[in-house]
């Protein structure tokens, strides 16, 4: 039998375009072992995604680990000469903790790297590359570019605390509006929210939001910044494909210095690729030296095989936005609030057995589903957008835009016991509730050890009758507390429902969601105004 590249799997097909695509570029094959040194990874914990390692002891006693990352090890080796620019392409398998799975995951990456001498020459060359691996892929996508010398440029001129510069990166990163002006407030920057949220805006065409980007310069170094991404449009126009520029694209503070961009194919849920420039991890190893890099995540590509959902066979003309509408009072109100804005369907879902309804006219197809599962439905792309409970999503720890806060479903999460109850600071205090991980969040903030115990429904009963202390849980009145004895003894989380998006459908079906979104924003205003 013929050998054919054709038969091979999606990500078979893409390491060997990938490999010719590096190699014409000049790159070498850089090939590790399998196991690298704990004390690296303790050393450099702050440049890993997780902190979590899988450790084991060498015959010789050397505490070893499964690597979960492949650019330290090559930063930590390369050791180019001053003045030398080090080229180097990779096909590796990393080992990291998937929360989905509650263990740990091979990841099978190919990547390029550039260390030493790096200019404006490298940056471009490897930015182009990475949008050159995205087209080599043979499906629709989109590159998103940023800059966080912009970002750092921005917070000096406004003089942001380093203590509060993580948070308000990740209310960047998240396009959460609503939490950023928190923060900003939080750290004594109020009167820096407005300008802090109009980087939100700085998302979209690459010349138009650069114009804006520009518009904002408030330093030498956004300035810089500014220069640096202008340089990159007349390369990057060559590289076919949709090239977006997105400020929130924010890296890992202590990993990224300047250039980061992510790459998205259509059809997929997450980044496929994902780099920037990291001159402070490469200058740990090699003063002096900078580095710029990206990694092709090839696990990703497994779902191009695939079939085709049933719902995505119905033939329309018009994009369709798919939404995870959850069930219940709020579903409902959201529904209507959809409906009057144009978005509503001609059957009625409540009259109906079905879980998918739809209206091609209007470019809309809601999934009925249970509220907890929203932010899931959202986060691996089965909705392009949902509508979820502030509750839900935090426990969750959904990877998802957070665009708007509907204000609907109100209420809060809050600490209760009994009224009698006094802290015990001797013991752990015995926490009962279906939010675990906001809980230990919460305990872990204030340095206090708890025991969880894990509860389904009458989280009321648990201190009742002596099966925990406290319990954490939403409260929206407050009756049930206080007819079953019980008071709140700590309020820590204002509880809204929040309209989510998919971080890759954003990028292919952005116009649709703004417009949405849009209208949506008006609807609630002047219901607010009629009050």
């Amino acid at each position: 039998m013929e050998f054919s590249i054709a038969n091979l799997q999606p990500k078979e097909r893409a390491s060997f375009a990938l490999r010719a695509l590096y190699e014409a570029a000049g790159c070498r094959k850089y090939h590790m072992g399998r196991f690298e040194e704990y004390g690296l990874y303790q050393e450099n914990r702050s440049f890993l995604s997780s902190e979590q390692v899988i450790t084991f002891t060498d015959l010789d006693g050397r505490l070893l680990a499964l690597k979960p990352d492949v650019t330290l090890s090559i930063a930590k080796t390369a050791q180019p000469a001053p003045g030398e620019t080090l080229r180097y392409y990779y096909h590796e398998n990393v080992y990291r903790p998937s929360a989905e799975s509650h263990t740990f995951k091979e990841i099978s990456q190919m990547g390029l790297e550039m260390l030493g001498a790096v200019g404006e020459a490298q940056v471009q060359q490897a930015v182009c590359l990475a949008a050159r691996s995205l087209d080599a892929l043979g499906a629709e996508w989109v590159l998103e570019v940023s800059h966080m010398g912009y970002l750092f440029g921005l917070f000096d001129a406004l003089g942001v605390p380093d203590a509060a510069r993580a948070k308000l990166l990740e209310k960047l990163r998240e396009k959460n509006a609503h939490e950023l002006r928190a923060a900003a407030g939080a750290a004594g920057l109020a009167d820096a929210a407005d300008t802090l949220c109009s980087v939100l805006d700085l998302s979209g065409a690459y010349a138009e939001t650069m114009e804006k980007a520009a518009a904002l310069c408030k330093n030498d170094a956004m300035r810089a910044a500014v220069a640096e991404l202008e340089a990159l449009a007349v390369p990057l126009e060559k590289a076919g494909g949709v090239i977006r520029l997105d400020m929130t694209l924010a890296g890992e503070m202590e990993y990224y210095n300047g250039l980061v961009f992510q790459g998205y194919l259509k059809a997929l849920p997450r980044p496929l690729l994902k780099g920037g420039r990291y001159d402070l991890l490469m200058q740990k190893f090699t003063p002096g030296a900078g580095a710029i890099g990206f990694a092709v995540y090839l696990d990703e590509l497994d779902r191009l095989s695939a079939p085709l959902p049933p719902v995505q066979k119905n033939s329309t003309d018009r994009v369709m936005l798919n939404v995870a509408l959850p069930k219940g009072r709020l579903g409902d109100k959201v529904y209507h609030l959809l409906a009057g804005i144009g978005y509503g369907c001609p059957e009625d879902y409540n009259a109906t057995r079905k879980l998918v309804v739809e209206n091609p006219e209007a470019g809309i197809r809601y999934f009925l589903v249970k509220p907890s599962d929203v932010a899931i439905y959202v986060e691996h792309g089965a909705a392009d957008v949902g509508i979820v409970g502030k509750d839900i999503l935090t426990e969750a720890s959904a990877d998802v835009y957070e665009l708007l806060d509907t204000g609907l479903g109100k209420c809060r999460m809050c600490v209760a016991a009994p009224a009698d109850y006094k802290d015990d600071p001797s013991r752990p205090v015995r926490v009962a509730t279906k939010f675990v991980n906001i809980a230990k969040s919460y305990y872990a903030s204030m340095g206090r050890d708890i025991d969880i115990i894990k509860l389904n429904g009458s989280i009321e009963l648990a201190p009742i009758l002596g099966l925990s202390d406290v319990i954490v849980d939403i409260v929206e009145t407050g009756t049930t507390l206080r007819e079953n004895g019980l008071k709140v003894v700590t309020e820590f989380m204002p509880i809204s429902a929040r309209f989510i998006a998919n971080k890759a459908s954003y990028q292919f079906k952005h116009a649709e969601m703004d417009t949405m979104l849009e209208k949506l924003r008006a609807e609630l205003q002047n219901k607010e105004e009629a009050k």
